[in-house]
């Protein structure tokens, strides 16, 4: 989820522990438990400092951060800082609850098109249920009436103990109706391969990405209606020298560590090739944002190379002359 989202996730926790009656009876545990819910709601996302380089971002964001050994030392680390600033609290208790923040923000990240790597060190595949937007309105919205009726007086834990069962309700509605439109594609087209269903900031919207034997197709689902944006023929990536060479950039080999659907393609100019693979789950506006591009002298030196996110081929390009070896 986006960093509001779990910010407000901490807060839901915090006042959720007052359930708890030994944070209710302690109001120095209280606080310890509250800083230790928002903290734990952020923690796993402190790999976010890689942005300053996509190729490591790409490769490492929400992976060990939000992995099993991650999930058990952070709520470990939290509390024994918090146990200098709180020496009278209860540490087991600020531990318990830091760690159910540290345990909400992997798993609903889960849920998002992104995922995580939250198997590891068991696998490196990546988790990614896509039925909940990064950002989701709903989400936030619930989030934020439940802290201002706390405001208001109502009592935090039965507060907000509401709200997530309502919001564990949406995530059911949600889950049916993704397994709807897999029916529904599966349907109308009996050799799928793969299906990538993505959500929208829209309740009622969802980008897909479907594989089959011969073909890739990009469609949107609206209401009960599939819309077919794209369709390519799918070609397996060739062992050629061109490729392998451009395998070897970092960029590239970031985006085919975590892209599960792509089309390829190899460009030759008067002094140099390039190879462009472009990821077909983030449509927007009838372009293809997500790519990793490498440019290659006639020798099969890299010349230039990015992975990311780009809105447009100017920008791209503009891009690739900054990444210059």
């Amino acid at each position: 989820m986006d960093t509001g989202t779990h910010i407000v996730m901490g807060i839901a926790i915090g006042g959720l522990a007052t359930l708890d009656p030994i944070a209710g009876a302690d109001s120095i545990t209280a606080q310890g438990i509250m800083i230790g819910a928002i903290v734990g709601s952020l923690a796993p996302d402190l790999d976010t400092i890689l942005k300053f380089n996509n190729a490591k971002y790409i490769r490492n964001h929400r992976g060990i951060t939000h992995s099993i050994p991650a999930v058990l030392l952070w709520p470990l680390l939290i509390t024994f800082v918090l146990y200098f600033i709180f020496p009278s609290g209860n540490a087991l208790h600020i531990w318990i609850w830091t760690f159910l923040a540290v345990i909400l923000h992997v798993f609903v990240d889960i849920f998002n098109a992104y995922g995580t790597q939250a198997l590891r060190p068991f696998t490196k595949k990546w988790v990614a249920l896509g039925v909940i937007n990064t950002f989701d309105p709903f989400i936030f919205i619930m989030h934020i009436l439940g802290i201002f009726v706390w405001k208001l007086g109502a009592y935090p834990g039965y507060t907000f103990l509401t709200m997530y069962m309502i919001i564990a309700i949406y995530y059911v509605i949600r889950l049916i109706k993704q397994r709807q439109i897999t029916n529904s594609i599966l349907k109308h087209h009996k050799d799928v391969e793969s299906i990538t269903i993505s959500p929208t900031f829209k309740f009622n919207q969802w980008h897909l990405a479907i594989a089959t034997k011969n073909n890739f197709y990009v469609a949107r689902a609206m209401d009960d209606d599939i819309i077919l944006h794209d369709k390519y023929e799918k070609h397996p990536v060739p062992n050629s020298p061109i490729i392998d060479a451009a395998k070897k950039d970092e960029n590239l080999s970031a985006f085919l560590s975590f892209s599960p659907i792509y089309r390829w393609v190899i460009n030759e100019f008067d002094d140099y090739y390039e190879v462009k693979f472009i990821d077909l789950r983030y449509r927007s506006k009838g372009h293809y944002p997500f790519v990793a591009v490498v440019q290659l002298d006639l020798d099969l030196n890299i010349i230039s190379s990015y992975t990311g996110w780009v809105f447009s081929d100017q920008k791209l390009r503009k891009k690739l002359n900054m990444m210059t070896y």
